[in-house]
């Protein structure tokens, strides 16, 4: 089995998520008390998260590049960084590690190909909706058209990301907020809604949209199975 290596803490309540479902994927697929070889290495939020807002992607792009070396140094076959939005560096990630990244969007946009699905609907951070690393990734590499929110969605989607869902917080008036956008999207044409921050699937579920909703943190601990039992 390979060691998988998890850039975390971003927030460390999908972190949270990521490791059990990496876990319970390896225990269902080999059986009895199989669990994964793993390493993370979980970042401090509060300053990722201030970086962020103040636009400093210089310093945020050392802070990844100096935790995958750190994780390829203690072991790991591979990096996945949990969470949509540091993706935004996934290119500097990758070429600073001998070790295999892998994206999120491209296992986000294999499984909405591998269903037929054309047209998708983007929701995640303000960064992850607006600019193009994410989006453009999913048209460019993977021939999706994807669909954003307005104005007014996006900031309600980026600022329950933020203010509720990184600290633990789920409150029903959020998930109604977010039911609204997600029809709107599908109003728009969207035939499938991509969750594309690892947070999302704190609020909503496949029950709060009407066509199939891509829970980008359940795909990408998935891929990292796949990945860390493979014999390649």
């Amino acid at each position: 089995m390979k060691t998988i290596g998890l850039i975390g803490g971003m927030s460390w309540e999908s972190s949270a998520v990521y490791y059990r479902l990496i876990n319970q994927g390896v225990r269902q697929r080999l059986g009895g008390a199989h669990s994964a070889r793993s390493l993370m290495l979980s970042v401090d939020f509060g300053e990722v998260e201030k970086l962020q807002h103040e636009g400093k992607w210089e310093p945020l792009s050392q802070i990844m590049v100096d935790a995958a070396s750190d994780l390829q140094k203690g072991g790991a076959d591979c990096v996945v960084i949990c969470t949509n939005t540091m993706h935004k560096m996934a290119d500097d990630v990758a070429a600073s590690v001998s070790i295999p990244l892998l994206h999120i969007a491209d296992a986000a946009a294999e499984r909405v190909k591998a269903d037929g699905i054309k047209r998708v609907g983007l929701l995640g951070t303000a960064f992850t909706m607006e600019q193009d690393f994410y989006k453009g990734r999913l048209r460019e590499r993977h021939g999706l058209d994807v669909i954003i929110p307005g104005e007014q969605d996006r900031k309600a989607v980026h600022d329950v990301i933020y203010s509720e869902l990184i600290v633990g917080k789920v409150e029903n008036a959020s998930r109604r907020a977010y039911q609204g956008i997600i029809a709107r999207l599908t109003d728009e044409g969207a035939e499938a809604i991509i969750l594309g921050c690892t947070e999302i699937m704190l609020l909503v579920g496949p029950d709060d949209c009407p066509v199939p909703l891509y829970d980008t943190t359940v795909i990408h601990a998935a891929a990292a199975v796949d990945f860390a039992l493979s014999s390649g």
